[in-house]
């Protein structure tokens, strides 16, 4: 990890986040096992360095459309993680008034345009916000994340052609963990990388290591700028993996069709642990990191105490903030 260009405080910081992310996940993976949680859970462990990397580059009015996956992308941003323990239990002082849960939560303070159960649902709305950001001259962008499965829609195709054609601010951003619930995109694609896609859209394409945050940031800041400043969309491949199955209720026994060691060989990468050994060796004392971890810990139990004690909403809401016709 080359840290060249990054002082402590960003550091600490990016550990800070992904830090953050990895117990929310692990957390709400207790309240799932638990039978706590209505539905299933999608979880972003592995994946942190996606969501930490790409919205550090963002401003504060800036969009983002996220997934099923989605929960890492809301505390990347900085959501109330109260709000967002809350709503993953269906309580009433979620985000959405329990309404969501976890794979349509959302949380529009921080400019998430919601998370999508529908693969690659995110991509025109995230490309209709930059529309919106571009005929309004606000100098704000989009950021659509969506899996390497989702890059095989209509709307991923459709969303870019009309985003290349139209230079609208808008990012998107594959989080390539290599399956789309069981199948494995390369068995199902005939390019090596799924950036590559941009080149029949005319506008660049990026493949960066996912388990590196640092390098994550370095490729979203230049997308980010290169959007806000007129020129166009950018598409960054992040090369990851996910810790679980496709949700917490799927052993993930697939990945060892292709290679039995598959998924050690990637958590031996893994973005949180890789960024906090660089950190003890460079920077920082154990005790220093620790204290760091105990603040995030004490959010996170305070969190779970705050979702438990929240009331569920009352019967009589089931027909309110839903449209009918």
């Amino acid at each position: 990890m080359d840290t060249k260009g990054y002082n402590l405080e960003q550091l600490k910081s990016f550990y800070t986040v992904m830090y953050r992310m990895r117990r929310f996940e692990e957390e709400v993976f207790e309240f799932y096992k638990k039978g706590m949680m209505p539905g299933l859970a999608h979880l972003y462990m592995g994946e942190e360095a996606v969501a930490a990397g790409v919205c550090a580059a963002l401003n504060e009015d800036d969009f983002i459309g996220s997934t099923h996956r989605g929960h890492g992308h809301l505390v990347a941003r900085g959501a109330d993680i109260n709000k967002m323990m809350a709503e993953i239990l269906g309580k009433k002082d979620g985000y959405s008034k329990g309404k969501g849960g976890s794979m349509h939560i959302m949380a529009m303070d921080k400019g998430i345009l919601g998370a999508n159960g529908i693969v690659g649902g995110e991509i025109p709305i995230a490309t209709g916000a930059a529309y919106t950001a571009k005929y309004l001259g606000t100098n704000q962008v989009a950021v659509s994340f969506f899996g390497d499965g989702a890059s095989n829609e209509g709307t991923f195709h459709e969303s870019i052609n009309m985003a290349s054609a139209w230079s609208l601010p808008v990012i998107y951003v594959i989080e390539n963990n290599l399956y789309g619930i069981s199948v494995d995109i390369r068995d199902v694609t005939n390019v090596e990388n799924l950036a590559d896609r941009a080149i029949g859209y005319g506008i660049p394409g990026v493949v960066v290591d996912g388990m590196d945050v640092l390098a994550v940031h370095r490729e979203a800041e230049k997308a980010v700028k290169r959007a806000r400043n007129g020129g166009g969309p950018t598409i960054i491949e992040c090369k990851t993996y996910r810790w679980q199955g496709h949700h917490v209720g799927d052993p993930g026994e697939y990945r060892a069709r292709r290679n039995e060691n598959e998924k050690a060989e990637w958590m031996a990468r893994c973005p949180v642990e890789n960024l906090r050994k660089v950190m003890l060796a460079e920077y920082m004392s154990e005790d220093e990191v620790l204290a760091m971890e105990a603040t995030v810990e004490e959010e996170i139990q305070n969190a779970v105490k705050f979702a438990i004690d929240s009331p569920y909403p009352d019967v009589s809401e089931a027909y309110t903030d839903v449209f009918v016709e």
